[in-house]
């Protein structure tokens, strides 16, 4: 094993490969962290907008009519526990046949 490593190596190739998926699954899984605030996960608009595939302004209107939403440090900010309860609250199952 007297080989000098070098990045031309298979094994070396492989290990940086490696490295780089976990990389990409690290910066991922950090930029998705929200720490918990008393036990509550707080959302934006734009991640709650996504989730119920709705526009922002409609959002915004939701948002006016009182339907959810909190205001922390000047930042409107969404209890993810209370959007589960309105979404479960509004959730009618299926016809069956």
């Amino acid at each position: 094993m007297n080989e000098l490593i070098m990045p031309h190596n298979v094994g070396v190739k492989n290990a940086l490969e490696n490295m780089k998926e976990v990389l990409a699954l690290y910066k991922k899984v950090i930029g998705n962290y929200r720490p918990l605030l008393d036990g509550e996960r707080y959302l934006t608009d734009k991640e709650v907008s996504q989730i119920l595939k709705i526009s922002r302004r409609t959002l915004q209107e939701y948002r006016n009519d009182g339907v959810l939403h909190i205001i922390l440090g000047g930042k409107v900010l969404y209890r993810e526990s209370d959007l589960e309860r309105v979404l479960e609250s509004c959730y009618h199952p299926a016809f069956k046949r």
